[in-house]
């Protein structure tokens, strides 16, 4: 399989060393991946067939002890880097893009408190049952009512009863939500401040109820079962995250999303490049001494994959360097850097996966061919609406209007 790690070797060595874990260490959580990555493959068409939880593979994930490599290791985790990371993204989207997906939702989540709640002891509590327990996280920072995808809006707010608060919140697609051990969720800081006034808080499963109000079918990332609930919860106050949410977007969700959502995309890219490969080898075997014509084609769809690779490379050391400066993370050059890869990322993968398509032809188009590339192209529509590309240009471009960009190589 193509990784996002062998033509960024230099980078990946860079990143390694800059985390908790030793650099053979995370070769081995990669190869661990690869081998979780066939049994996610084994079930790929049935969970997107019955728009089922990849159960098979978190169990391996689960078994291999991946869920928690985020987790600083004085928590008891890995303390894996963001190159290891966004590779074994990359290494199950190959395999399974839903499987990809959830694994990419749990590390954004995990980001979270890893970057925001060291220093807070239930928090730091929590972090070490997730490393111990191999606990899968998910979020819910959606909510009906207008609010939509706007995850810096919020109509419900804690309510505080003594040491206790409780949440109640309407319409919220939650991604694997009746599989996850623990919700991070968003709202305002009480039900009368201001929606944009809000805080994150962790609830585990035994302290929360959800009411399913929708279901999740769709044209592609079927496994990833986004269902809509209702959600009602209660737990300790402590359990909120002291830090304001709009730190959390800013300085770990915003770019851990864009970044690792980006691995998956580039996973489900390359998936598509490789089955072409094999396609045009194919070709090559039943007219040996000549040169397919769709030869040419693969040239250039392999030119546009090094390019997806070294723009999420990129993203990836820009994020790495910038990691415990609050000032560059929040900073506006960082904001457009980071949406511009997820814009560009997400619009490559359909392109690639197009591309791929016209070099397979209606091998590629059939959905019981080894070539078939049905399930990619359906699975790569979503990137461009996981958070609208227009709402992130929209954002960029209130930002342009008093950031000029830096032309330099260096950053």
């Amino acid at each position: 399989m193509t990784t996002l790690a062998r033509l960024a070797d230099a980078g990946y060595q860079l990143t390694a060393e800059t985390s908790g874990a030793s650099a053979e260490a995370q070769k081995a959580m990669i190869a661990k991946a690869r081998k979780i990555a066939k049994v996610a493959a084994e079930h790929a068409g049935d969970v997107d067939a019955r728009s089922r939880f990849p159960h098979e593979a978190f169990e391996a994930l689960k078994r291999e002890r991946l869920l928690g490599i985020m987790i600083p290791a004085a928590h008891g985790g890995e303390e894996a880097s963001h190159a290891t990371i966004a590779e074994i993204c990359s290494v199950l989207a190959q395999a399974c893009a839903s499987t990809g997906m959830i694994y990419a939702m749990h590390q954004i989540k995990a980001s979270s408190l890893v970057v925001h709640c060291n220093d807070d002891p239930w928090h730091a509590s929590f972090m070490a049952r997730i490393a111990r327990e191999q606990l899968l996280l998910a979020s819910a920072t959606t909510e009906g009512g207008g609010v939509g995808g706007d995850l810096r809006s919020s109509i419900c707010g804690v309510v505080r009863e003594g040491d206790d608060f409780t949440l109640d919140k309407e319409g919220c697609l939650i991604s694997y939500g009746a599989q996850a051990d623990a919700i991070l969720i968003t709202s305002r800081r009480t039900p009368e401040a201001p929606p944009s006034d809000q805080v994150m808080s962790v609830l585990t499963k035994d302290q929360y109820t959800l009411e399913r109000s929708a279901a999740w079918d769709t044209m592609g990332m079927r496994g990833t079962c986004s269902d809509n609930f209702t959600f009602a919860g209660r737990a300790p106050a402590e359990q909120i995250i002291p830090v304001p949410f709009a730190e959390i977007a800013a300085q770990s969700m915003l770019p851990n999303a864009h970044l690792l959502w980006a691995s998956v995309w580039y996973g489900i890219a390359a998936e598509a490049v490789a089955r072409a490969e094999g396609f045009v080898r194919s070709e090559a075997r039943k007219r040996p001494g000549s040169t397919p014509p769709s030869a040419l084609r693969l040239a250039e769809l392999l030119a546009r994959l090094q390019q997806f690779k070294a723009l999420v490379v990129a993203g990836l050391d820009r994020y790495e360097r910038a990691r415990g400066d609050a000032d560059e993370l929040s900073s506006m050059g960082f904001v457009v850097a980071m949406n511009s890869i997820k814009v560009v990322a997400s619009q490559s993968v359909g392109e690639i996966v197009m591309q791929a398509f016209l070099i397979c032809g209606i091998q590629g188009y059939r959905n019981d061919s080894p070539a078939s590339l049905a399930r990619l192209m359906r699975d790569a529509l979503s990137a461009p609406i996981m958070i609208n590309n227009d709402r992130i240009l929209g954002n960029t471009s209130n930002l342009l209007a008093v950031y000029k960009h830096d032309p330099s190589l260096s950053r």
